[in-house]
């Protein structure tokens, strides 16, 4: 699971929240496993996604606002209510100007004043967009790339300050190779009859922009055509999303005076004075050759070309946060064409996520204080615990894997650190000014805050205390460079963690997750880091064969998986989360079976075995109803796999799945032994 930018908190104990002894909320019981959930008419043997979640998948059907609707989206949707119900309160009272209470309300009411939206139309953009008018030469150019990378926009590439992989104690500059307002490379190279129509969509998409901000129909198609040149340049010398997981590859440190000689794209002093960083002295530059594939781009494009894709990328980034007609234009295409969806989230659900993009820990101390009670904490470091026991207990018993490799393994797997439900010390907001000029402003203004915290890292010492997602967001993590594994509050509910559950069924559900966390730090990518999150092979070459070996196989697993019509999913991108997926339910079951401590499996529930009840419980996390448009993007950007592949194919790697349910040769869900892939 991946990191996310998070959003705001609001709360009733907004003066005070650290000290706010509000408790939390009673939490109604749910049940561990719910029959209506599954359908039982469907041969267990023959399609355990659909015997497990069948019930679920037509109990919930697609809303017009969702492209893809699972058990995650449940409780982002249960969250979203108790932080309305919390900025509601907020505006019963009022709030003394500069307060975060005031921010959040303020920003709030903003995204919900379709009045003042629609009748500030492209103002707030029109002084930005004049200025990348008013741009002359390279350093005009280059200055403003950062200043739009500053405000949270992506021309060209991005840049990021985090730990160098290889001095993991110190954090470093970055740049990584963006650009492209579709999102992926394929989209723009492969010449299919379905990519050509997204294309075709996207350039209609451009030339609205254009229109609704007061280009002529001449001017608004020369920008489409400068737009879609760009960025099909920058789609040619992008590396594949296979390519972006060799974490060796994509670390490329140098110098900032050779790193100017290896490329004249911009005027780098220019860009970096602009950003904030005058004084740069090294870099990582990840995808080293795409720089140099830039200097080629800007000589052989016009002033005027990459003035309409700087601008190109202001309303793109901006059309959101302005009035109707720009909002509608941004949900046709990314919304419906891309993703399927029918129809635009409701005011107060986009609302509520600028807000919780720009006060996101905030947010999350008012959730965290009504919502998240201290006994799920004490829970679950218990059972994190019990995982990180039992996946040293597989490490030793790999017949795979030296001695000297396991020692290694065992190191860092002891090193772990562990963060669950909150930080234990909350982001200061003072600084952000949140006014009643424009939603868009307020936005911006909020970017370029985030944008100078993290810049203010650069150079010092990594701040292992600070978390990367917020306390309210529905998902969890780890972290290579800080060797650790995260798991926000909002997670810690039904149907991840049920405290009103059987063991067997939280150890397949939130107990699968932390496993999953834990196999990220051995995973394709994840193995190349040592216990201090240093970018280093300590695995003897013999030993990275065999793993190499395994992991080939589950590509090919995954490879010829069909997703949709003759699209196959792919297992190289995929790669590292299918291992976690893999490594996670058998370090789930390890722990769950020594948690019994020799005693003898509880009765059946329901009429099912703790063994059975321990995979429905997985399962349950993965229901899922999904557009087929939905289906191709998420193959495209994802590493994830699709919930079903998620249950089907994991499980049928897993020996104790078979004898759990009978799975037996013929069975669609049967693969031979010999097939079959344990790498943890």
């Amino acid at each position: 699971m991946k990191k996310t930018k998070m959003l705001p908190f609001m709360a009733a104990c907004m003066v005070a929240l650290v000290g706010c002894n509000t408790p939390a909320k009673e939490i109604a019981k749910v049940k561990a496993i719910d029959l209506a959930n599954m359908d039982t008419t469907v041969a267990l043997g023959t399609d355990f996604y659909e015997y497990a979640c069948g019930g679920w998948i037509k109990n919930n059907p697609l809303k017009p606002e969702y492209s893809s609707f699972g058990t995650f989206n449940v409780l982002m949707e249960n969250n979203q209510e108790q932080l309305r119900n919390l900025i509601d309160e907020l505006g019963t009272t009022p709030q003394q100007a500069g307060t975060v209470a005031q921010k959040i309300g303020t920003l709030y009411a903003m995204g919900l004043d379709s009045t003042k939206l629609n009748a500030d139309g492209v103002n707030p953009v029109k002084e930005e967009l004049a200025a990348i008018n008013s741009l002359v030469t390279k350093s005009d150019i280059s200055k403003m790339v950062a200043t739009l990378h500053k405000g949270g926009m992506s021309p060209f590439f991005v840049y990021f300050v985090a730990a160098d992989e290889k001095n993991s104690s110190m954090n470093i500059m970055g740049l990584y190779q963006a650009g492209i307002g579709m999102g992926d490379r394929d989209y723009y190279l492969q010449t299919d009859e379905a990519s050509e129509k997204m294309r075709d969509a996207y350039q209609a998409y451009i030339n609205k922009l254009f229109t609704l901000a007061g280009y002529t129909p001449e001017q608004a198609d020369a920008a489409v055509n400068a737009v879609m040149k760009i960025e099909k340049n920058i789609a040619q010398i992008s590396s594949s999303r296979e390519e972006l997981r060799d974490s060796q590859k994509n670390y490329n440190k140098l110098s900032f005076e050779d790193f100017k000689k290896h490329s004249s794209a911009l005027d780098w002093d220019v860009y970096f004075q602009s950003l904030g960083v005058p004084d740069l002295k090294e870099l990582d530059a990840k995808q080293i050759n795409f720089y140099k594939g830039l200097e080629d781009l800007f000589k052989n494009t016009s002033i005027d070309e990459q003035k309409a894709y700087l601008a190109f990328n202001l309303l793109n980034a901006a059309a959101p946060y302005l009035s109707d007609d720009f909002v509608t234009a941004s949900f046709d295409f990314y919304g419906k064409v891309m993703s399927g969806q029918q129809e635009q989230k409701p005011r107060w659900k986009r609302s509520l996520s600028t807000v919780n993009g720009a006060l996101g820990e905030a947010v999350g101390e008012m959730y965290v204080a009504k919502y998240f009670p201290a006994s799920s904490k004490e829970k679950m470091l218990q059972l994190v615990g019990n995982l990180q026991k039992a996946l040293g207990e597989r490490i030793a018993s790999l017949e795979w894997m030296s001695n000297v490799t396991k020692e290694k393994a065992q190191e860092k797997l002891a090193a772990f650190g562990v963060k669950i439900g909150y930080p234990d010390k909350w982001r200061d907001y003072s600084g952000l000014e949140i006014k009643d000029d424009s939603y868009w402003a307020n936005v911006r203004r909020s970017n370029i805050f985030d944008a100078e915290y993290y810049l203010a890292d650069l150079n010092k010492p990594v701040d292992k205390s600070r978390w990367l997602i917020t306390p309210q967001t529905v998902n969890a993590y780890y972290n290579p460079t800080t060797n650790e594994i995260c798991f926000p509050a909002a997670i810690l509910q039904p149907p991840f963690f049920n405290p009103d559950a059987d063991d067997a069924v939280n150890y397949g559900a939130i107990g699968v997750v932390i496993g999953h966390e834990m196999t990220h730090g051995f995973d394709d990518q994840g193995r190349n880091y040592d216990k201090d999150g240093n970018l280093t092979d300590w695995w003897t070459a013999d030993d990275a064969k065999r793993f190499t070996e395994r992991a080939d196989k589950l590509v090919e697993q995954y490879n010829n998986i069909i997703v949709l019509d003759t699209v196959h999913a792919n297992g190289r991108f995929t790669l590292g989360e299918n291992i976690a997926d893999h490594g996670g339910l058998l370090v789930a079951h390890q722990a769950y079976k020594n948690s019994l401590k020799g005693k003898e499996a509880p009765a059946p529930i329901d009429g099912f075995t703790d063994d059975q009840r321990f995979y429905l419980g997985y399962a349950t996390l993965w229901g899922q109803n999904i557009r087929p448009e939905e289906i191709l993007r998420l193959t495209k950007i994802d590493p994830h796999s699709l919930g079903k592949w998620r249950v089907n194919a994991a499980l049928r790697n897993i020996d104790d799945f078979y004898a759990a349910f009978g799975i037996k040769e013929g069975d669609p869900m049967y693969m031979a032994p010999a097939d079959r892939v344990v790498i943890w």
